[in-house]
């Protein structure tokens, strides 16, 4: 039971085992006997009746996402409230097995036995997600389905896909096709390192999801306890929108292309009622496709407003609202779309620059990416916060200042640091603690062109926010001896993830994918953002 990460809550061990017997079955609801099983793939369990060696039962009164696991000699009893209870037993479970239980099939020879004892457990935040950028970079289905896993297994349970940037649109769009057929791909990528003069590889790159497969992705995500959370990014990060419909733009007659380059463009899009009614088709196809948007995130961030107060129209327009600065008709701007999204039973999601903005709906959910002090205050301001900090939820910064790593926007982030997070920090008053919903990683794109990259730059770090998201953090003293026990488990997944003494041969930078140390350093970075959020003209971009 020691062995478990998370930490469970409470969790006892006793005498004796139990061994999974070939035909072993699981009995109870079916919405919560399926969970178990899928969890437990490799064991391949029947469903099962009464007399079945494991029996789930539902408990209301356990709270969401709650389960208590009772092993003994004999069976296997769980209890849980809901699906994603019943799922996280199982990855106990599957923990408590031989690490060949995260293997695809089962190995000839493995004994499938757990040790007795009864658990306790629930998590201390409702949101523990991973934000995974396929704008910058583009990801086929096959990852974000294996990211999907990988979170599952984690008991991490909200993908937050940022299907939208500057550099490329990530998804089909029968309404408005030229958003997939335009904007999904660039002419080449940017190679210099920041502050170089500017080189490109000159090989074209792209890519989008049809929306049958974002409902692929959304059930399959579902079965596995994870919420996906689209982002369409807006108003500004707008040039591959703007490439395909320039019309939507603040200076209609400019054209644009899908940027190549990392970083932020002025690209803009209007504020007018056309952008809010196309903005409204793209919200419902996203909706169709997944079934369910609890949560759909708009961006607000980075957006440079001089074409806004430029533009006669859009200052017409500023002047007919009422409203006394391009500003403030930002935050009326995401205020209108955050009201589309309430009619169509959808929360909006924004980073923090739309915080500071104001006029934000009570139910609209902060992402403080710059820091603890504007987290603070949009929590004390009555705003649910999912904490988001550049440091440390930032895994595309390296994991040390080394020229042996591979490339990254500065450094450093380590296990230890993530570990060391406290979402609610302890010196807030309580009403601004039970504001925190919960903590997410960062994993922006540039500097993750592939799979085995993402892999590397997501574990172990993932792991601890997957601790601290579990347990509240801190993690405690036990958590690296728990980790390394747990990296076994991940070696058996096929995670190519970093190893705690530093990358493998095959794993360092070379050429111009190789680290440069001591250009952009966490600290400095978080003090210049902090500094940022106490400006009027916080939408601004901030790097």
């Amino acid at each position: 039971m020691d062995q478990l990460l998370p930490r469970p809550r409470l969790a006892e061990t006793a005498p004796g085992s139990f061994a999974f017997a070939p035909g072993a079955a699981v009995s109870g609801p079916a919405d919560l006997v399926d969970p178990v099983r899928l969890a437990l793939a490799v064991l391949d369990l029947g469903r099962g009746d009464a007399s079945a060696a494991v029996r789930v039962t539902r408990d209301p009164g356990l709270g969401a996402e709650a389960y208590t696991l009772a092993i003994t000699p004999d069976e296997v009893r769980i209890a849980a409230a809901d699906p994603a209870g019943a799922f996280y037993a199982g990855q106990s479970l599957r923990q408590l097995l031989p690490v060949e239980a995260f293997r695809s099939v089962p190995l000839p020879g493995t004994e499938w036995r757990v040790p007795c004892g009864r658990i306790e457990d629930s998590p201390a935040f409702s949101w523990r997600g991973a934000h995974l950028d396929v704008s910058r970079n583009f990801l086929p289905k096959r990852e974000v389905l294996r990211m999907i896993d990988l979170l599952a297994l984690h008991k991490l349970n909200r993908l937050h896909l940022h299907l939208v940037d500057d550099q490329g649109w990530r998804l089909e769009s029968r309404a408005f096709p030229l958003l997939h057929e335009v904007g999904a791909h660039r002419s080449q990528t940017v190679t210099s390192f920041y502050g170089e003069e500017p080189t490109y590889d000159g090989v074209p790159h792209g890519g989008y999801y049809t929306l049958r497969d974002l409902s692929e992705i959304g059930a399959y995500a579902r079965a596995r306890a994870v919420t996906v959370v689209p982002e369409i990014d807006v108003p500004g990060h707008a040039s591959a929108i703007l490439a395909a419909y320039p019309s939507l733009g603040a200076t209609p007659g400019e054209a644009h292309r899908v940027l190549d380059r990392w970083g932020i463009s002025p690209a803009i899009l209007s504020p007018l009622p056309a952008t809010v009614d196309f903005l409204a088709t793209v919200f419902d196809e996203i909706i169709d496709a997944l079934g369910t948007v609890p949560y759909l995130h708009i961006g607000g961030d980075e957006c440079v407003l001089d074409a806004w107060a430029a533009s006669a129209e859009i200052t017409a327009y500023q002047a007919e609202l009422g409203l006394g600065s391009t500003a403030d008709l930002h935050a009326w701007f995401l205020r209108r779309l955050a009201d589309l999204l309430a009619e169509r039973g959808s929360r909006a999601v924004v980073w923090d620059e739309a915080f500071v903005s104001g006029m934000l709906r009570e139910d609209t959910l902060v992402m403080p990416w710059r820091g603890a002090g504007v987290a603070r205050r949009a929590a004390a301001a009555g705003h649910e916060v999912v904490a988001t900090p550049v440091f440390p939820m930032y895994f595309d910064y390296a994991e040390a200042a080394s020229a042996e790593e591979p490339l990254a926007i500065g450094e450093t982030i380590t296990v230890a640091d993530v570990a060391a997070f406290e979402p609610a920090p302890a010196t807030w008053d309580d009403a601004e603690r039970a504001r925190v919903a919960g903590l997410q990683f960062q994993l922006w794109s540039e500097r993750i062109p592939d799979g085995r990259t993402l892999d590397y730059r997501a574990w172990p770090r993932g792991c601890a926010a997957a601790e601290i998201g579990w347990t509240g953090g801190p993690a405690p003293s036990s958590f690296p001896d728990r980790l390394a026990r747990h990296l076994e488990r991940l070696d058996a997944f096929g995670v190519e993830y970093r190893p705690l003494e530093g990358p493998r041969p095959w794993q360092r930078g070379g050429g111009a994918r190789r680290h440069r140390p001591g250009v952009i350093e966490i600290h400095d970075v978080m003090r210049h953002l902090d500094e940022l959020t106490l400006t009027a003209d916080s939408t601004r971009p901030s790097m």
